[in-house]
C-alpha cells in the first residue's frame, strides 16, 4: 500500500521548507505501518520520501542528522538508491568527513551505481572536498560518462587546494567551458592571493562572451579590494548594474566591501543604506569598513544598529569590531562584546579569541590579555602574535621576547609579523644587540626576508639608541626604497641627541619626498628650539604657515560609562569644562609642592612666559586626567589614548600626578603605552 497521499505532500512540504522535525515526527508515524507490509513498492516509496528528508538536512546545515537518518534507513532494511548516495556525499564533503565518504563509495560499487553520473559527481565533489584530489582525479580519468558539472567539479576542486594551473589545464581542455568554469577560476585565483590572474580569468570570460553570474561578481570584487584598485572596482560595478544584480545581497555586500577596503567609504555606506536586505555578511562588511579606514566610533554604532535589527554577528563580525574598541582604547565596550561572544558560543574560534587577547592588550590590560591567551586551546601565529605586540606595545619587552621563544616549542612557526613585533619590543627596551641578532636570524634560521616595516624597525632602534651615523648607513644601503616613515625615524633621533647636521639632512629629504608632511615641520622645528637655534626654528614654523600646512593638533579620549569623552589642548567645549579647569589648578599647586615646575621649552620665544606655562599645564591629555580623576572611583586605573607623541613635560607631569592621586595612569600614544605608578613610568623615561 503506497504512502498516503495527504501525508507524502505533508512531508514533501516539511522537507523542502526546512522544518525538519515536523518531517521525521511523519515519517515515524507511518514508518511501522510501511515496513510491515515489506513490499518492494513500499520500500521503494519510503526511500524516496527519505531522501526527501536528507537533502533538507543535508540543504539546511544539518549533516550529522543526515547521517543518523541514512545509518537508520540502513538498519530499518531500506535500501538506497542513486538519490540516495547523491545527498549523502554532500554531507560527507561539508564535514570533511573522507573516511565516511570513502565507506560509502564502497556501498556505491557493490550496489551498481557506479555508473549512474550523479552519483559520481558527488564522489568527485565528496573527494575534492576532503581534501583528496588525486582520488577525485583518479574517478574523474575512468569515468564513461562526463557531463558539464564533472567537468566544474573539478576545476572547482583545483581551484580550492589552490593548483590552479591543473585548474586552468581542464578549463581549456573542456568541450565548452560555461560560466560554473570560469566563475571557479575567478575564485580560485581571488582565494589564493592572485588579484592579477584574477582579473585576467574575469577578461577573458567576458571576451569567450559568457555573462557573468553572482558567484563570478562576489568572487572577483574581492580581487579589486584586496588591490585597493577602485578604478577597475567601479567598472566592475557598472557591469552589476548591466546584469541586474545590483539587488543581489551577495554582491551588494561584496561591492560594500569592495568600496570600503578601496577607502571610499561614502559610498560604501550610500551603497549599504539602499540595500533592501541585510545579511550578517553586509553589516560586517560596513563594520569592518569603519573600523579599517579609522572610523572607529561610526563601527561601533553600525554594529549597534545590526544588534538593533537582530541581525546576529558571526565570528566575522567579532573580529572586525574588537580592533575599532583596541583603537579607542573602548576597554568597557570590548569587555561587553567579550561576554557576547562568550554567549554566543564562538570564543574557541582561535580568530575571534585572538581579537579579544589584541583588544585587552592594545586597552592597557596586559594581565587579562596573557590570562585569556593562556586559555586558548589551540594556539596560531595570530595568537602569538598579539601577545608579543601587546607585551611590546605596554613596555614590558622582556616578557615579549619570553613568549618568542616560546614559540619555538609550541610547533607554530614565526611570520613576518611576528618579526616585526620582536624588534618592536627590542626598540622599546633599547636592546641595539639583541635587535640586530633577530634581525639577521629572520632570513638566515626562518627563510623570512625583511620587508620595509623591518627596515623601519631597525631604523628606529638604532636611532633612539644614539647610533646616528650607523642609522644613516643603515638606511642608504637597505636593499629596498626608504619610505617617508625611514628618513622620519632619522630626523625624530636627531632631536633627542641633538645631531643638527643629520637631521637637516633627513629633513631636507623629507621636504622633497612629502612636502605637505606636518610632522617633519614640527620635528624640525623642536630640533632646532632644544640647542637654542630659535630663529631658525621661526622660519620653519613660517614656511609651514605660509605653504598652508597645519599641525594635527593634539587629542586625547578616555571612556567613561561606554562613552568617549575627547579633548584637545586648551579645550573648553566640555559640559565639566569649569571642574576641569579647576581640577588642573589644583593638582599644579600640590605638584609644585612636590617640585614639579613646567617646562615650556618648546613654545617659541613670541609667547609670554605665564602664556607658555598656560599651553603646556592644559595639553589634551592632562585635560583627560583630570576628568578621569573627578569621574572614576578613588584608587581605579584611569586610561587615556593620545593621537600623538606624549611629550616630555606631560609625562613628567604624570608621573608627579600618578604619585599625587596613587592611581596608574596608563596613557596610549601613537607609538605605545605608558604605564604611570608611583611617580614612574614603564618605558623608563626611553621612548
Amino acid at each position: 500500500m503506497p504512502i498516503p497521499s495527504t501525508a507524502n505532500l505533508i512531508l514533501r512540504a516539511s522537507c523542502r521548507d526546512g522544518r525538519l522535525k515536523e518531517a521525521l515526527q511523519i515519517l515515524l508515524a507511518i514508518k511501522d505501518t510501511l515496513i510491515n507490509s515489506c513490499t518492494n513498492l513500499l520500500l521503494l516509496q519510503i526511500c524516496i520520501a527519505r531522501n526527501g528528508l536528507l537533502q533538507a538536512y543535508r540543504r539546511y546545515g544539518f549533516p550529522q542528522e543526515a547521517f543518523k537518518l541514512f545509518h537508520q534507513m540502513q538498519r530499518t532494511g531500506i535500501e538506497p538508491n542513486q538519490f540516495t548516495f547523491a545527498t549523502i556525499l554532500p554531507a560527507c564533503a561539508k564535514l570533511r568527513n573522507l573516511a565516511q565518504g570513502m565507506d560509502i563509495h564502497q556501498s556505491i560499487i557493490e550496489r551498481g551505481f557506479l555508473s549512474e553520473v550523479v552519483v559520481e559527481n558527488a564522489l568527485l565533489d565528496m573527494y575534492a572536498k576532503c581534501g583528496s584530489i588525486q582520488k577525485a582525479r583518479d574517478l574523474f580519468d575512468i569515468m564513461s560518462e562526463k557531463n558539464v558539472v564533472s567537468w566544474n567539479t573539478m576545476i572547482a576542486g583545483y581551484a580550492q587546494c589552490g593548483a590552479l594551473d591543473e585548474a586552468l589545464r581542464l578549463v581549456k581542455e573542456m568541450p565548452r567551458p560555461d560560466v560554473i568554469s570560469w566563475s571557479a577560476m575567478v575564485a580560485g585565483y581571488s582565494q589564493n592571493g592572485l588579484f592579477e590572474n584574477a582579473l585576467e580569468a574575469f577578461k577573458e570570460m567576458h571576451l569567450a562572451g559568457l555573462k557573468p553570474n553572482t558567484t563570478t561578481f562576489a568572487s572577483i570584487l574581492p580581487a579589486c579590494a584586496k588591490m585597493g584598485d577602485l578604478e577597475v572596482g567601479m567598472d566592475i560595478h557598472q557591469r552589476i548594474i548591466e546584469c541586474g544584480f545590483s539587488s543581489d545581497v551577495v554582491v551588494a555586500s561584496a561591492l560594500v566591501d569592495m568600496y570600503a577596503k578601496c577607502g571610499s567609504i561614502g559610498k560604501a555606506r550610500e551603497l549599504f543604506d539602499k540595500m533592501l536586505e541585510r545579511d550578517v555578511v553586509s553589516w560586517t562588511a560596513m563594520i569592518a569598513g569603519y573600523a579599517q579606514n579609522g572610523f572607529n566610533e561610526k563601527a561601533l554604532e553600525t554594529f549597534k544598529q545590526m544588534q538593533l535589527a537582530g541581525v546576529k554577528p558571526n565570528p566575522t563580525t567579532f573580529a572586525s569590531i574588537l580592533p575599532a574598541c583596541a583603537k579607542m582604547g573602548a576597554l568597557e565596550q570590548g569587555m561587553d562584546i567579550h561576554q557576547s561572544i562568550i554567549e554566543s558560543g564562538f570564543y574557541s574560534n582561535v580568530v575571534v579569541a585572538s581579537a579579544v587577547v589584541d583588544m585587552y592588550a592594545k586597552c592597557g590590560s596586559i594581565h587579562k590579555a596573557r590570562e585569556l591567551f593562556d586559555e586558548i586551546p589551540q594556539r596560531n601565529v595570530i595568537s602569538w602574535n598579539a601577545l608579543i605586540a601587546g607585551y611590546a606595545q605596554n613596555g614590558f619587552c622582556s616578557d615579549a621576547l619570553k613568549i618568542f621563544e616560546l614559540i619555538k616549542h609550541s610547533g607554530t612557526n614565526p611570520n613576518d609579523v611576528t618579526f616585526a613585533c620582536v624588534l618592536l619590543a627590542c626598540t622599546y627596551a633599547g636592546l641595539v644587540e639583541e635587535g640586530c641578532k633577530y634581525f639577521n636570524g629572520m632570513s638566515e634560521f626562518h627563510c623570512i626576508m625583511p620587508t620595509i616595516d623591518h627596515y623601519v624597525c631597525m631604523a628606529d632602534l638604532l636611532g633612539r639608541a644614539g647610533y646616528l651615523e650607523e642609522t644613516f648607513n643603515f638606511i642608504i644601503k637597505m636593499p629596498v626604497k626608504p619610505e617617508v616613515v625611514v628618513w622620519t625615524c632619522l630626523l625624530d633621533a636627531c632631536r633627542p641627541h641633538n645631531n643638527i647636521r643629520l637631521g637637516a639632512f633627513a629633513a631636507k629629504l623629507l621636504f622633497e619626498m612629502y612636502p605637505d608632511n606636518a610632522a617633519t615641520y614640527v620635528l624640525l622645528s623642536n630640533m632646532y628650539v632644544e640647542v637654542g637655534r630659535w630663529g631658525d626654528a621661526q622660519i620653519v614654523r613660517s614656511l609651514m604657515k605660509d605653504r598652508g600646512i597645519k599641525k594635527i593638533p593634539g587629542c586625547s579620549w578616555i571612556e567613561d560609562h561606554k562613552m568617549i569623552h575627547v579633548f584637545c589642548a586648551g579645550d573648553r567645549s566640555h559640559p565639566q569644562t569649569q571642574e576641569i579647569y579647576e581640577k588642573l589648578e589644583s593638582l599644579s599647586w600640590e605638584m609644585k609642592v612636590a617640585g614639579y615646575f613646567p617646562d615650556s621649552t618648546h613654545v617659541l620665544n613670541d609667547v609670554e612666559e605665564e602664556e607658555k606655562e598656560f599651553f603646556v599645564c592644559h595639553h589634551s591629555e592632562k585635560l583627560a586626567i583630570a576628568f578621569g580623576l573627578l569621574n572614576t572611583p578613588p584608587r581605579t586605573t584611569i586610561r587615556i589614548v593620545k593621537n600623538l607623541r606624549v611629550c616630555v613635560e606631560c609625562h613628567t607631569a604624570t608621573k608627579f600626578i600618578s604619585n599625587i592621586v596613587a592611581r596608574e595612569i596608563v596613557v596610549r600614544d601613537v607609538n605605545r603605552f605608558h604605564h604611570f605608578k608611583q611617580g614612574k613610568c614603564s618605558c623608563g623615561d626611553y621612548w
